[in-house]
């Protein structure tokens, strides 16, 4: 009887440790891993610009794991993305006309990007040119000394997790999802990718309107 107590319940926690590891994660979860995404990213692209705004970090990917995979990713298509279009994810602060010293003005020029690249839905290319947009705009944050606003930044792409992306992330199984949306082997770029790149500069320039009406 006590074996069979003994592997019942060590059946139970099999199936459970198993439904925890398959399972959708939560808003919470998402915003989480989120916002460590982003900020992954936007090291990534302090480090290419050879700037520094903290201690050094063992980054995602270099970390491993299935978020790390994630991180490698989202930084490959974000290469490729900035090499289609430089000029749209450099001096993303001078092109919306603000400057970097107010976390206010940061976040809302920030989420106001957000909210025009995904006001006609959310697709993975859309996804990595917000990444962009923040990685660019933590750059210029940092170069006019003001490096504390990568927190604002993160933050906010945490926020627009939460009110945004969440239900879109969860039907699609999370932020893993894009891990099969891209096939390694094949060196061309995904169409969802290379349609992203050509659509993001329109998006600046709208916000830049947007940003004058609402002052």
């Amino acid at each position: 009887m006590r074996d069979m107590e003994m592997l019942r319940r060590s059946s139970v926690f099999a199936a459970e440790a198993i439904d925890v590891f398959n399972r959708t994660p939560n808003d919470k979860e998402l915003v989480s891993q989120g916002k460590a995404l982003c900020k992954d990213y936007i090291n990534s692209r302090l480090n290419l610009a050879g700037l520094g705004w903290s201690k050094p970090e063992l980054s995602l990917s270099a970390a491993g794991g299935l978020l790390g995979e994630v991180s490698s990713i989202l930084l490959w298509l974000g290469d490729e993305l900035e090499y289609l279009r430089p000029t749209v994810y450099r001096n993303v602060a001078r092109q919306l006309n603000i400057t970097v010293t107010s976390e206010n003005v940061v976040s809302d020029a920030f989420l106001a990007v957000a909210d025009q690249i995904f006001s006609a839905g959310v697709t993975w290319g859309k996804v990595v040119s917000l990444f962009a947009v923040a990685g660019a705009l933590a750059v210029d944050c940092v170069r006019h000394d003001h490096p504390a606003m990568v927190h604002t930044i993160v933050d906010s792409f945490g926020e627009f997790v939460r009110k945004t992306l969440s239900p879109w992330l969860k039907r699609r199984g999370g932020w893993a999802d894009i891990t099969k949306c891209v096939v390694n082997s094949d060196p061309r770029l995904p169409h969802w990718l290379a349609s992203a790149a050509s659509t993001c500069g329109h998006y600046l320039k709208a916000v830049v309107f947007y940003m004058i009406r609402e002052r």
